[in-house]
Parts: structure tokens; C-alpha cells; sequence
């Protein structure tokens, strides 16, 4: 406010730039776990990468949760929201990403994630009647056909279109949750640090349970080499961006907090292209690029 009692100008471009920060953010970490969990799975199972990070990331977040002083939910619609958020994000989207980057190459894995805001935009629409403005649009058609400049030499490399089933349902799980998240009743009632500490605890025990029905404990072995990016999977790139993922969308539309999806795909391949030699072609560097024209686009849409 200024000393006249009216608005701050400069306070909602402060805000906008904030919510860029968090979401350029995010990203990086997401984009470099792609090629983190492609090492880790060999030395275990998908599901039970999907278990064992969340139980990594639900210690962490809890603990600062309550050191922080935040409360547990009180009353059933709280639980009840968390429980399908959590069932969304965390459990189905999370179980089917370890899925799909066991049969894809990272890049690629990281690429797919891009379709999470046509998904998010969809559900918006249809659930919430959350329509984008010009400008929402226009970043959401720049952003997708840039990541299809960044997909479509990956997929001469083998990968197979089983792990690319299982990426797009986690990519709608996720979109699922992103506006829930948003406007289910009962989940604006809780802070973000403790919504999503509970809903990856309850994922891990979700997926523990899962893991002896589709897979084999005696597949892992507990060695550094699973050790140091289980560490990296379960806590930076799993419970702080939940967190940061958490604080965007209640700051922005929905379709805007998915602009996450936009940036991923050219931090997956840019670490990928640093940690395991993929090259960067001409469509990589044009996809990328666009990418980050339609996440600007998009954060200035004013719908």
C-alpha cells in the first residue's frame, strides 16, 4: 500500500517475479532428477525407487513442519484433501514417473512432462471453470511446440511406448492434483510446508504397500551407488519442490503454476547433455529457447 491508502504498483510485478523465481527454480531441481533416478534404478526397481525416495523426502518435511510450529489438519475435510492430493500427485503421479524413466531415456522422461499444462489447462476448465487469458494461451502454444522441438529427436533411441503411457498418466495424475491442490475444500485450510509433508508420508506408505505385489525387494541393492541419488531424489527434488510447487500455485492460476512443465524439459536435457553425454542439436537448442519465451509469456497473463 502507499501512503495515499491506494496500491503498490510495484508490488504485483514484485509478486509476479517471485513466482517466476519459484518456478524457474523448481524446475532446475525436477530437470536434474531425471538423470539422478535413471542411476539409481540400476541398482532397484521402480516402484521401489517411487517408495524409497518418499520415504526419504516425509522424514525431512515433517520435521521442519513441526519445528516450525505448523498445524495438522482438524477436521475431516482437511484430511480428506490431503488424502487426494496426495493420491494425485504423490502416489499415482510419482509411481508411474519412476515407471516411465525405467523404459525412456532421461531426456525424454523430462520432455513428456511438458504436456502437464494442456492437461492442467483441461481439468481447469472442466472442474474449476479457470479459463487463461490471450497471453495464457499464446505461452501455452509457444511452450508445447517448443517442447516438441525438444522431443522429437529423442525418439529414435529406442525408447519404448509402454514408458511413454506411463508418463503421460503420471503428467495427468500430476495435472490433477495441481488443481485440486487449488480448490479442493479443505486443502487451502492447511499451510504448504505441512499439506505437502503429510501427502508425501502418505504416498510412502502407499507405495510400500504396492511395491511386494508388482516387484522384488531382494532386486536392490543398498549401495552408494543407490545411497547418494536417493538422497538427492528424496529430499531436493522431491519434498522442496513439492514445496516450492505447493507456494506457486497459491500464488498463480493453475494453468500458470504448471508453467513448471514448460521449463523441466530444458533442464532434463541440459543436465543429461552434462551427465551422460546426450548431444544437443539445432532442435534442442530451438526448443529449448522457445520454451523459455512461452514461460514468460505465460507468467505475464493477467486473466
Amino acid at each position: 500500500m502507499n501512503h495515499q491508502g491506494g496500491v503498490n504498483p510495484k508490488s504485483g510485478f514484485t509478486s509476479n517475479k517471485v513466482t517466476v523465481a519459484l518456478v524457474v527454480l523448481t524446475a532446475l531441481l525436477i530437470g536434474l532428477n531425471y538423470t539422478v533416478m535413471k542411476w539409481a534404478l540400476d541398482h532397484t526397481t521402480p516402484l521401489a525407487l517411487a517408495a524409497l525416495r518418499t520415504t526419504v523426502g516425509a522424514p525431512f518435511l515433517l520435521a521442519v513442519a513441526l519445528l516450525r510450529g505448523e498445524k495438522l489438519p482438524q477436521t475431516r475435510q482437511q484430511w480428506m484433501a490431503v488424502w487426494w492430493i496426495s493420491l494425485s500427485i504423490t502416489t499415482v503421479s510419482s509411481g508411474f514417473l519412476v515407471l516411465g524413466i525405467s523404459r525412456l531415456s532421461p531426456g525424454l522422461s523430462a520432455m513428456l512432462s511438458a504436456t502437464m499444462p494442456l492437461f492442467t489447462a483441461l481439468i481447469a476448465v472442466v472442474v474449476i471453470a479457470e479459463f487463461p487469458g490471450r497471453r495464457g494461451y499464446l505461452g501455452l502454444l509457444i511452450g508445447v511446440v517448443g517442447a516438441v522441438f525438444l522431443a522429437v529427436p529423442a525418439f529414435g533411441s529406442g525408447n519404448t511406448k509402454l514408458g511413454i503411457v506411463f508418463s503421460l498418466i503420471s503428467s495427468v495424475s500430476w495435472a490433477a492434483g495441481a488443481v485440486l491442490n487449488k480448490r479442493l475444500p479443505g486443502a487451502l485450510e492447511i499451510s504448504p510446508l505441512m499439506l505437502v509433508a503429510l501427502q508425501i508420508t502418505f504416498s510412502a506408505v502407499c507405495l510400500h504397500a504396492a511395491v511386494p505385489f508388482v516387484e522384488d525387494w531382494s532386486e536392490t541393492s543398498f549401495s552408494w551407488g543407490l545411497t547418494m541419488p536417493l538422497l538427492y531424489a528424496g529430499i531436493p527434488s522431491l519434498a522442496v519442490t513439492f514445496y516450492l510447487f505447493a507456494s506457486v500455485l497459491r500464488r498463480a492460476p493453475a494453468i500458470q503454476g504448471a508453467a513448471v512443465a514448460y521449463l523441466t524439459p530444458f533442464f532434463g536435457v541440459v543436465f543429461s547433455w552434462m551427465l551422460v553425454g546426450d548431444q544437443l542439436g539445432r532442435a534442442e537448442i530451438l526448443g529449448g529457447s522457445l520454451v523459455v519465451v512461452g514461460v514468460a509469456v505465460l507468467s505475464t497473463d493477467r486473466h
